[in-house]
């Protein structure tokens, strides 16, 4: 059964009912001064200085997406590539997942100014600290995804002859999408704060290098502007993520549809 507009629009509501009274309690708290307008700007505020500074927004927004893509690409082929051979051969999964885990636990600002120090300020560092965040989620999630295979239909594809190559394209893989998707949208998020971090560190543009020097100006308003549109970007990529997945999984979306 499908399900009616009407009920999409009213399962939104309450978001949006939340971030809507979220920001009416931020305008009222700025307005009654309870809080200092230089430390906590209104909404009115962050919006004129949104406006005020577009052009260096967007500007800075291409750098930044850039190498958010770069790196997301990359760390796309690397995840896949990785839980490819851990399925493949068990030994690798044994010597390289805890690796892995290991690398979550070290702090990404740790990481940032040791690659700047080795790779300079340019795009590499950035590319590097995107593909660190990013090949966790998607590798994890495409592992897990090819363990959680149909055992039986394995076993049936087995019977009638078919090697590992048939069984993972007709079995592993498919199964695997969702848990692809579901990762790959973490990781666009991961990718847009990893370039963000990155270019905190050292650069010459970036939303990163803008949040540093309005912050060095004390120009609060135009740092709330910038937090709003990164965190915009990243629900944009998720969106868009998902979107996706409705097109290239309409097997899903049938089923979704009927319950």
């Amino acid at each position: 059964m499908k399900r009616k507009p009407q009920s999409t629009i009213r399962d939104k509501l309450p978001a949006a009912a939340a971030l809507a009274g979220l920001v009416l309690v931020w305008q009222g708290v700025s307005s009654l001064g309870l809080v200092p307008a230089f430390m906590l700007p209104s909404p009115v505020m962050v919006v004129r200085a949104f406006i005020s500074d577009f052009g260096l927004l967007m500007s800075n927004s291409v750098t930044t997406l850039k190498e958010a893509f770069l790196g997301l690409l990359i760390g796309v082929g690397l995840g896949f590539v990785f839980a490819v051979a851990m399925d493949a051969f068990p030994i690798v999964r044994r010597a390289f997942y805890p690796l892995l885990v290991i690398t979550q636990t070290i702090p990404t600002v740790a990481i940032a100014p040791l690659l700047v120090l080795w790779f300079g300020y340019e795009t590499m560092p950035k590319v590097v600290l995107i593909v660190i965040t990013t090949f966790f989620p998607l590798t994890v999630g495409l592992t897990d995804g090819f363990r959680e295979a149909d055992p039986d239909a394995i076993s049936l594809l087995r019977s009638m002859g078919a090697g590992r190559a048939k069984i993972f394209r007709y079995i592993k893989l498919p199964s695997a999408i969702p848990q692809f998707f579901s990762g790959l949208r973490i990781a666009a998020a991961y990718s847009v704060v990893g370039a963000v971090i990155a270019e905190w560190l050292g650069g010459f543009s970036g939303l990163g290098v803008y949040m540093t020097r309005v912050r060095s100006a004390y120009a609060f308003d135009k740092m709330f502007a910038v937090i709003i549109l990164i965190s915009a970007i990243s629900l944009l990529l998720m969106g868009l993520i998902g979107l996706a997945e409705r097109v290239l999984t309409p097997w899903r979306r049938a089923r979704q549809e009927r319950s």
